[in-house]
């Protein structure tokens, strides 16, 4: 088990996809996003194996969470910043983790 303070150590912050760019050269097919997280954080940079569910134009606008405090990772030729999250479905596919209402970018999972 965890403590709640080792849970704390983890920063999910919400932002908005604002950039959807194609990866060729990903191992799995994967996107390449931009998202907004506020003026506290900036935009930021992920890489997300999210294609079978979601498509260029219904990923720019969506709210979504991630981990903004990991180090940085190499993924083949793109440096992805923050990790996206989400839940495998019955398919495997990736579902994204995001606010059902609007709330403001970089707002902090508590």
């Amino acid at each position: 088990m965890i403590t709640y303070e080792d849970f704390a150590k983890v920063d999910i912050r919400v932002g908005t996809i604002i950039g959807v760019e194609e990866f060729p050269t990903a191992r799995k097919p994967a996107w390449k996003l931009l998202i907004d997280f506020g003026s506290s954080i900036g935009t930021k940079k992920s890489s997300a194996q999210i294609t079978h569910l979601y498509s260029k134009e219904n990923l720019l606008g969506k709210q979504v969470l991630a981990v903004v405090n990991f180090a940085p990772k190499q993924v083949g030729s793109f440096m992805s910043e923050v990790l996206v999250l989400g839940l495998t479905n019955e398919s495997d596919a990736i579902v994204l983790v995001q606010p059902d209402q609007r709330v403001p970018n970089g707002q902090k999972l508590h």
